[in-house]
């Protein structure tokens, strides 16, 4: 997968998440985010503990 597309997609699956992205997030912190919104956790909380983990 290119370097473009494996960042875009877990940046777009964020957005479609509701995981609003930063431009400093990378695609790790973006799947990060990702899991945890998916076990449950809110959106925000998962977003800025993807964020401080790394």
């Amino acid at each position: 997968m290119s370097e473009d597309r494996e960042l875009h997609d877990p940046h777009r699956q964020g957005h479609e998440a509701g995981v609003e992205g930063s431009s400093k997030m990378t695609a790790e912190q973006f799947r990060e985010a990702l899991a945890k919104v998916g076990k449950g956790e809110d959106t925000q909380s998962a977003k800025a503990e993807a964020e401080s983990d790394q």
